[in-house]
């Protein structure tokens, strides 16, 4: 079969790095970067460090509103389907960059394939942008790789045939734990911190908050949660 899978941001470049090797062993494969994050320390980085290959087709599309920037995607990923004729379009998450993967291959007859589908705050206005393409692109993938059991019950609950839902796990928990594993063989440094500080640590917590989801009551509950572990293990490092 051949695949041409979408990604444009670093979450979809770690989703990528889990399911890519394993898809390349049974698949033809093609990577499509879209460019949605463009710099080199908001992407350019992660190839490497995740061990991606160079992308077959890098499409430059980054910055602008959501519309301008949704647009030009599509504009230039339908000539990449066309040219490539993939069986199937392979789209990860929430963002315009999946959105716009699953807009063109629909719109050319090619079924979609979507991890992390049903994904949903509950909120039926929600303000967050990808709310909107998780809902959009429920309606549009014809098979839906659930995280868990929830998001899948999610789609059920939208009208999406149990046949095409698929609980599958996280795959960014498979990406932490083959990160994990090349951790604890080759620590790396981490900026500030000596190794007398890190040998030390009886636990190591990392902690990212990037979602507009997480502002407010959400960051707060995070805070909370990490005071918990601070009490519980004094010599806790929190980075």
């Amino acid at each position: 079969m051949r695949i041409l899978s979408v990604v444009g941001t670093r979450p979809q470049l770690i989703k990528a790095a889990a399911l890519l090797p394993e898809l390349r062993a049974r698949h033809d494969v093609l990577l499509v970067d879209t460019g949605q994050h463009w710099d080199e320390r908001m992407a350019g980085t992660f190839f490497a460090e995740l061990g991606l290959p160079h992308p077959d087709h890098s499409l430059g599309v980054g910055g602008g509103g959501h519309a301008a920037q949704t647009g030009r995607m599509l504009a230039a990923l339908e000539p990449v389907l066309e040219a490539e004729g993939p069986d199937a379009v392979l789209v990860y998450g929430d963002t315009n960059s999946t959105l716009s993967g699953t807009l063109a291959a629909a719109k050319l007859g090619i079924p979609v394939a979507h991890v992390e589908a049903g994904l949903r705050t509950g909120d039926p206005v929600s303000p967050f942008p990808e709310e909107t393409n998780r809902v959009l692109i429920g309606r549009i993938a014809s098979l839906h790789f659930a995280a868990t059991r929830r998001a899948a019950e999610n789609l059920r609950a939208e009208g999406v045939p149990d046949e095409r839902v698929l609980v599958t796990g996280n795959t960014v928990v498979d990406a932490l734990l083959t990160a994990v594993g090349k951790i604890r063989s080759a620590p790396p440094p981490i900026p500030g911190l000596d190794e007398a500080t890190l040998a030390s640590a009886d636990k190591i917590v990392v902690v990212t908050g990037h979602r507009r989801e997480s502002f407010g009551p959400g960051f707060e509950a995070i805070c909370r949660a990490i005071g918990r572990i601070a009490e519980s293990f004094p010599a806790a490092l929190i980075v």
